[in-house]
């Protein structure tokens, strides 16, 4: 038995098999594996954020770099697998899917050049993606899809909503440097921007602060100017959504069995032929 995959080479025989567990988790083995895949993986992410505790890796350190050696070899082993059984390796380490796979495990052999790089392997936590593909929670994209849909639609006034808000910043700061001096902190007017922007986003973190009455007035301006630009692109892309759904779905639904995807020009309903 052969089976060629998007006009790849062949695979059969023990390749076939491993296929078959390796990527396609709706077979029982490929799911068992899938499901153990996941669980070292967030096991694998745990063992690095441990070993960024001081506490725990001074009294547990060489228990954590065994166990992350011992997975960055499980996954390099995997990773190599699939090169092997895929009817493209090359385009399977091209895919989504192979790059993360690949980034999960170079770290661990980088840090025995670079000290330190072996923390991006929570990288790894990426990799847990794949538990769409096998609790087949797939069919529950079509909300992420409407939301990337969205965002598609409103991207022309995203946009002119982030060059006003830039614009603004940069006047305010520019402003602020002007009424301020940089005894209290407003150095240059890159800084005093970068005052505008955490003051406008409402963050305030407070290391820099005006401290004329003049400055502390136009403080009091920017944050009231916060709360309201805030609420601009929440609105824009509720709008969006809106519509996106309503037009997906024609706006019609079919009074016998509620189906929600009828045609805005359908006579009759096209699951249950109900007239409309």
């Amino acid at each position: 038995m052969k089976h060629l995959q998007n006009g790849g080479r062949p695979v059969s025989g023990w390749r076939l098999r491993l296929r078959q567990i390796l990527f396609e988790s709706e077979t029982p083995a490929g799911r068992r594996f899938a499901l153990v895949l996941i669980f070292s993986i967030i096991l694998s992410v745990v063992t690095v954020m441990l070993d960024s505790v001081d506490a725990v890796q001074q009294t547990h350190g060489d228990l954590l770099y065994a166990l992350e050696w011992f997975f960055t070899l499980i996954f390099t082993l995997e990773y190599f697998l699939r090169l092997v059984c895929s009817g493209r390796p090359l385009r399977y380490a091209a895919s989504f899917f192979g790059v993360v796979d690949l980034l999960a495990i170079i770290p661990t052999y980088i840090s025995l050049l670079l000290p330190g790089s072996q923390y991006l392997l929570v990288i790894r936590i990426l990799r847990v993606l794949r538990v769409f593909r096998v609790l087949k929670l797939a069919q529950y994209l079509n909300a992420a899809r409407l939301m990337v849909q969205a965002i598609q639609s409103s991207y022309r006034k995203i946009a002119v909503f982030l060059v006003t808000v830039m614009t603004t910043v940069v006047v305010l700061g520019s402003l602020m440097y002007v009424i301020e001096t940089p005894d209290n902190g407003f150095t240059s007017i890159p800084r005093s921007i970068y005052w505008a922007i955490v003051t406008l986003t409402t963050v305030g973190y407070g290391d820099i602060s005006p401290r004329t009455a003049p400055g502390q007035l136009l403080a009091i301006v920017v944050m009231l100017l916060g709360f309201s630009i805030i609420a601009v692109p929440s609105s824009i892309l509720s709008v969006e959504i809106f519509q996106a759904a309503t037009g997906r779905a024609g706006a019609r639904s079919c009074p016998a069995c509620n189906a929600e995807t009828l045609e805005s020009d359908a006579n009759y309903c096209q699951y249950c032929g109900t007239e409309l």
